[in-house]
């Protein structure tokens, strides 16, 4: 029995770059051999063991055959014949199907050392083209590290055009799809994700509500990462320029997460105010407030108002202008906040006439930060 460190994390070391996560591939082992060493089974379509100590992944080294469409649709075999060879063959991209023993040794029989001096994204053998959610994959590691001059080969692009063009990426789950999205998202260039899926033809079926190719859209999600936003605004961002309607379907389509929907429908609703950046008054910022829900919702509001910023920001919204006008916006908030409900309520209002006076005097509120 033979245990070899595999994949990201050798990736990683070669590149340099922190190690969070190692996954090991054992050899010439059986289930049962695995089971009386204490370790823990959890894989239930391919043998996938917990350490009994650090807990990492041990897998049993495997070969798989398509039988079927999608991304479960593979016979695995799992024996203790299967070479470490076999094992990396399987694999996406040259530069993941490099192992390391025990020793220390690198093991590398499909060149992806060279891939990574030359800095290319290569699939390991035209066994590629049996899992469709590569092509997600492959435009999420081309998001992860185009900072560092990584492209993909054409050869690889080639396939994944075909992948498209067969009609197999339909057959994904939303699920994996929006794992592979969202994980795209926070990479350190979200926006050569959705590039990558448009030179592959991988749009229509899970992007079709978004314009194809959107130079606004890659220079908010370029400015949302230098920033280091989080997962709900640049998901935001990606939806800011689609109608409420169309950002709502997008999301309905990949199942985001309901509150991430929710951020993305008000950045839509209201981003075009800020490409051309109105008369805030004090109606405008009031309405703003009420349709946020800005007073129960506050981290949530002046999260969206960071995402209007990018905005106005790829629009060339003068900074100056920009800086005063969300200035006002966060004293008139807390302004209008302030408001005393209790004595509004002693003077005998009641009905639908103690929101009028409560939209009253916020209103005046936010007047009297503005001046007008």
């Amino acid at each position: 029995m033979q245990v070899y460190l595999v994949g990201g994390a050798v990736r990683d070391e070669l590149l340099g770059r922190p190690v969070s996560d190692r996954d090991w591939v054992v050899v010439g082992a059986t289930p049962q051999k695995m089971l009386a060493q204490g370790f823990t089974q959890v894989g239930k379509d391919f043998p996938v063991f917990l350490h009994p100590k650090t807990r990492e992944e041990y897998a049993l080294a495997r070969t798989e055959r398509k039988a079927g469409k999608g991304y479960t649709g593979f016979v695995c075999d799992a024996s203790p014949e299967v070479t470490l060879e076999q094992d990396l063959l399987r694999r996406d991209l040259t530069i993941n199907a490099i192992a390391k023993s025990a020793s220390g040794s690198i093991i590398d029989p499909y060149h992806g050392q060279d891939d990574i001096r030359h800095k290319w994204l290569r699939h390991v053998s035209d066994a590629f083209i049996e899992d469709p959610l590569r092509v997600f994959r492959v435009a999420r590691f081309a998001a992860r590290f185009a900072h560092l001059g990584f492209n993909i080969a054409p050869e690889t692009l080639n396939l994944m055009q075909s992948m498209a063009s067969s009609g197999e990426l339909k057959d994904l789950s939303a699920e994996r799809v929006w794992q592979e999205t969202r994980r795209s998202l926070m990479e350190s260039s979200p926006q050569v994700y959705f590039s990558v899926l448009a030179e592959a033809n991988a749009w229509q079926n899970w992007f079709s509500e978004l314009p194809q190719h959107d130079g606004l859209r890659s220079q908010y999600l370029k400015l949302a990462a230098e920033q280091q936003m989080c997962e709900e605004q640049r998901i935001a961002l990606l939806c800011c320029n689609l109608s409420p309607d169309k950002a709502m379907a997008w999301c309905r389509r990949l199942k985001v997460p309901n509150s991430a929907a929710a951020m993305a429908k008000l950045a839509s609703r209201f981003s075009s105010g800020w490409h051309t950046l109105p008369s805030f008054n004090a109606k405008t910022m009031l309405t703003l407030f009420n349709d946020c829900d800005a007073w129960r919702k506050e981290a949530r509001f002046f999260s969206l108002l960071a995402v209007w910023q990018i905005v106005a920001e790829s629009h060339n919204v003068d900074g100056h202008t920009l800086k005063a006008i969300v200035g006002n916006i966060h004293k008139a908030l807390t302004a209008a906040k302030k408001i005393d409900i209790a004595a509004i309520l002693s003077t005998g209002v009641q009905g639908p006439a103690i929101k009028q006076a409560i939209e009253h005097a916020r209103l005046e509120a936010i007047e009297n930060i503005l001046g007008n």
